[in-house]
């Protein structure tokens, strides 16, 4: 999806190395990369907040916007951002080049709306097991979700991508017979009492007699074994 907000970034210059990516984080900044439509790749860096502004928004990573450069405004994507794993902070973002007239693959969210009728009457479970789908469209067409209402899924029923509302503009690229949801069963967890144990011995059945007729330990046996037990305990 296009959207109206516009990025302005600053060229990086100089050794591009973690030292001065981590001069740009000091400044409270993210060090980025700018690449694609044939260009050459430039580095930047940008203000985390317009980024994560955008990666939170409805369309997320596949909002398309301006970024600034120099004076040079370009139509780009987010293809690639890292995250610092202990505090969970911005710290790359790759931005890509897109061509308006020319498409794209990317990949967008499923969304199943309405209550299954095996989760309402029977008391399952809806299992998504999909929750992408590769497309490919151009850029003006990228639609936020692939959206699906559920509630006639049933028990023994599987819905798959070849049940998603297709559209002319939006190609699919993941397989048409790729499982996206089922309901489930609960399986409810039998937890074993003192009586039902109790019970439980009562009615096994005795050891077969020639379970007891193991080898005979001879007495030499019997002594060495014990003598090897404790040889072994340091």
């Amino acid at each position: 999806m296009i959207t109206q907000e516009t990025v302005s970034a600053v060229p990086r210059e100089g050794k591009f190395n973690k030292n001065a990516a981590r001069r740009v984080r000091v400044k409270g900044k993210i060090p980025a990369v700018v690449y694609g439509a044939a260009e050459p790749a430039v580095a930047v860096e940008v203000d985390p907040k317009q980024i994560q502004k955008i990666l939170y928004s409805e369309t997320g990573h596949n909002s398309i916007f301006d970024l600034e450069v120099a004076g040079s405004t370009a139509k780009v994507m987010i293809v690639d951002w890292q995250y610092e794993p202990i505090k969970g902070k911005l710290i790359h973002i790759d931005f890509k080049r897109i061509a308006l007239d020319k498409p794209i693959r990317v990949e967008v969210p499923i969304q199943l709306t309405g209550t299954a009728i095996g989760v309402k009457t029977s008391g399952g479970i809806l299992d998504q097991m999909l929750r992408e789908l590769e497309v490919e469209c151009l850029p003006g067409d990228i639609p936020n979700a692939i959206s699906v209402d559920v509630s006639n899924l049933n028990f023994g029923m599987v819905l798959r991508v070849s049940d998603l509302p297709h559209s002319d503009k939006v190609k699919f690229l993941t397989p048409e017979d790729k499982p996206v949801a089922h309901v489930v069963s609960i399986k409810e967890e039998v937890v074993a009492t003192p009586d039902a144990e109790a019970a439980a011995a009562v009615a096994a059945p005795a050891e077969p007699e020639v379970v007891k007729k193991g080898k005979q330990e001879t007495a030499e046996g019997a002594a060495a074994a014990p003598a090897a037990e404790k040889g072994g305990k340091k």
